[in-house]
């Protein structure tokens, strides 16, 4: 049954049920305008021995591609944002996890059998949905996984 805005004054037996209806759009939407865009990481997360398997990763990564600590530490705890050389830094990432056929294409198993088996688990929770990933580069790519992996999971995303 079709209502029109102009049939509210008319229909006094709908009111309680549009009224309902308007509280509830109000707070979803007020909830989605007040709220923080992702959910923030908790404190202890990931665990110490992850990020120090990892330095040595990161430290080449960020050599390679000159990507700067900023863009790296926003993508992580912050934004999502576009940086070319924070998606080469998220490909080189990749690269040295080997986790990458001949052509440069990640494979997710070989990813969820590399890393530790503390963050196993979410990592394969957080990809459920994000399997083909779509770029031009093997660059965008590797920022398609990373980016969806964000929005999937902000809570137990996070950047080396």
């Amino acid at each position: 049954m079709e209502m029109a805005l102009s049939d509210f004054g008319q229909n006094r037996g709908r009111r309680p049920v549009a009224a309902c209806l308007l509280i509830a759009l109000s707070l979803v939407f007020s909830e989605a305008l007040l709220s923080p865009a992702l959910a923030q990481r908790d404190e202890d997360y990931p665990p110490r021995n992850v990020l120090k398997m990892s330095k040595l990763f990161h430290d080449i990564c960020v050599e390679q591609t000159g990507v700067s600590e900023a863009a790296i530490k926003e993508f992580s705890d912050g934004e999502i944002h576009d940086d070319e050389k924070l998606k080469c830094y998220m490909n080189c990432l990749f690269h040295e996890f080997e986790v990458v056929d001949d052509d440069g294409d990640v494979h997710l198993e070989k990813l969820f059998s590399s890393v530790p088996h503390s963050i196993r688990d979410n990592l394969m929770a957080m990809s459920q949905e994000c399997i083909h990933p779509i770029g031009d580069t093997l660059c965008h790519k590797a920022w398609w996984f990373h980016q969806c992996w964000k929005k999937a999971d902000p809570k137990h995303y996070f950047l080396p």
